[in-house]
């Protein structure tokens, strides 16, 4: 086993710069006391503003608009806010004045064609607005989002203006000859507006450019968009995988999307609290919180080359922290988040689907398998009574599929840490449900499954952990959660190693085609500065 460890440490600088401030304080004290309380997480404020408007109140968000608007003027999501507010009270004429100002500022003119289109209705539907939207003509709002991709086929996920025909036509990068086309599918209102097609037939292990055609058009896309099909299954190869949490929507954080692109990545696994939305009962905010990163041109380029592969948490499922059920719908939002996370993700396959939903699956890209399990629609935690983390179908699936996997490496993906203690004294991580995660690792060792590596997101920091294991190997865990937060939690004193100074990724490499196949886990931050490393050899994730 290998750690790196590369430091940071704050100089003399700092120190003046807060003895400083500190001796400043008085005087900003009265400053600060005449401007509005703002959220200190962006993320936070766009989606209450949303709650509020469509929940009847949009009086009081188009005050809270406005002082926040006085406070950071220019801020793009607080213009976009009041235009849905005046929207939603029928003063057009503000409305519009409102995404002028928006789209001038640089607000892609998408976000009012996307909606939420319910609450934006009388300004969509103005002469005056399709006027101005005349200018700016797109019918691509979101996408293409890259996904489901293996051996031999890729899907493409994409949002319109209207319900229009798509098609994804693949070709071999440099290659000659006919491209291969994707079945036509229509954008449906049922959907939002979205579809997914899906090319087959395609060569492993090779790089494809395609196209994109909306309406019969083809569309332009900067730059041009590829992306390298899986092995065979089973085949060894050396490959990367990025994965991470913690991505609220943060403007000067967004540039994480372009440092994330740049490791050129054969997939991206977002683990949770991918968008922050903790309204599970307002259809209208989830969706807002979706459309806002979806329009983000950072986003936009890495998705479109990048597979992505997603699960979700308590910010994306429900509350902080919040539990599910033992029923499928109880409480009752739970199955109609489910099915508008679907229509926001391009993932394999969705849990058991509309029988036993979730947003569990299995995926694997040459000779490593990838479990990415769901820990929240079934979590159920009973006064007195022993707890689950997966749910009864769930878990008989999961260690179904993990008996019986081939591959060199497991890697299981969890929403929340494995390891003990990494969550101080909350019962919100797998310390909430020590006795099925014995269960977990105890089949690992009973059934004598070698290769397993434990990945989860949650904390807002990035860590390494080791677990010791009586009679079998040490599990070692890759923690990482603060893509784009602005929020830090502590660093871990028993971990490996922890990094919460900048946002960060992690990034996961595959070299099974060594002798003694190796995976290295780096923490790199959004600069694009490594700053941790532990490389592992199989023959220590095995029974000797």
């Amino acid at each position: 086993m290998w750690i790196r460890h590369i430091g940071r440490v704050a100089g003399v600088t700092a120190l003046l710069l807060a003895a400083a401030a500190q001796a400043a304080a008085p005087a900003r004290k009265a400053k600060r006391a005449k401007r509005p309380k703002r959220e200190t997480q962006y993320k936070k404020f766009g989606r209450a503003a949303i709650t509020q408007i469509t929940e009847g109140r949009a009086g009081a968000a188009i005050k809270a608009l406005e002082q926040r608007l006085a406070a950071e003027p220019g801020d793009l999501e607080c213009l976009y806010g009041l235009a849905v507010a005046h929207a939603r009270q029928k003063e057009v004429e503000e409305a519009l004045a409102c995404a002028r100002k928006a789209v001038e500022a640089g607000l892609p003119i998408g976000r009012f064609h996307a909606g939420p289109r319910n609450l934006l209705k009388p300004l969509l539907d103005s002469e005056a607005f399709r006027a101005f939207a005349a200018g700016h003509v797109v019918e691509l709002i979101h996408g293409p989002m890259l996904g489901s991709v293996t051996d031999t086929r890729a899907r493409l996920w994409v949002r319109t203006v209207h319900e229009v025909p798509v098609q994804m036509l693949a070709a071999p990068a440099g290659g000659a000859g006919e491209p291969i086309r994707s079945r036509v599918v229509k954008t449906r209102a049922a959907s939002d507006f979205t579809a997914v097609v899906e090319v087959t037939g395609l060569a492993p292990a090779t790089r494809y450019h395609y196209e994109l055609r909306v309406g019969g058009k083809p569309v332009a896309i900067d730059p041009r968009p590829s992306f390298r099909t899986f092995p065979r299954p089973g085949e060894r190869s050396r490959f990367q995988v990025v994965f991470g949490g913690g991505a609220g929507y943060t403007p000067k954080h967004e540039r994480m999307w372009n440092t994330l692109a740049a490791h050129k990545p054969t997939a991206f696994l977002t683990l949770g609290d991918n968008v922050y939305i903790d309204t599970p009962k307002v259809p209208e905010t989830q969706r807002y919180c979706y459309y806002r990163r979806q329009s983000r041109p950072e986003y936009r380029r890495f998705v479109a080359s990048c597979p992505s592969f997603s699960i979700w948490d308590d910010h994306d499922f429900g509350t902080n922290d919040c539990l599910g059920s033992a029923g499928i719908d109880e409480p009752p939002w739970k199955v109609p988040v489910w099915r508008l996370y679907r229509e926001n993700w391009v993932n394999p396959s969705y849990g058991g689907g509309e029988k036993q939903p979730g947003v569990w699956y299995q995926f694997a890209i040459g000779d490593v398998d990838f479990f990415m399990l769901d820990c929240r629609f079934y979590r159920v935690r009973p006064k007195g009574g022993r707890g689950t983390m997966l749910g009864p179908a769930q878990k008989k699936w999961f260690l179904d599929r993990l008996g019986k996997a081939k591959g060199t490496f497991k890697v299981l993906a969890s929403s929340v840490p494995w390891s003990k203690g990494t969550k101080g004294g909350s019962k919100d991580t797998w310390d909430g449900f020590p006795e099925e995660r014995e269960e977990i690792f105890s089949f690992i060792r009973k059934n004598r499954v070698e290769g397993v590596f434990l990945i989860s997101a949650d904390r807002h920091r990035s860590d390494a952990y080791k677990t010791e294991r009586e009679g079998g190997y040490p599990l070692y865990e890759a923690s990482s959660s603060k893509l784009t937060n602005i929020h830090t939690h502590g660093l871990i004193k028993h971990a490996l190693f922890g990094y919460n100074k900048k946002c960060s990724l992690a990034l996961l490499t595959f070299d099974t085609t060594r002798g003694d196949p190796e995976l290295t886990y780096q923490v790199i931050n959004i600069d694009d500065e490594p700053i941790h490393a532990l490389k592992l050899k199989r023959s220590e994730l095995s029974f000797k």
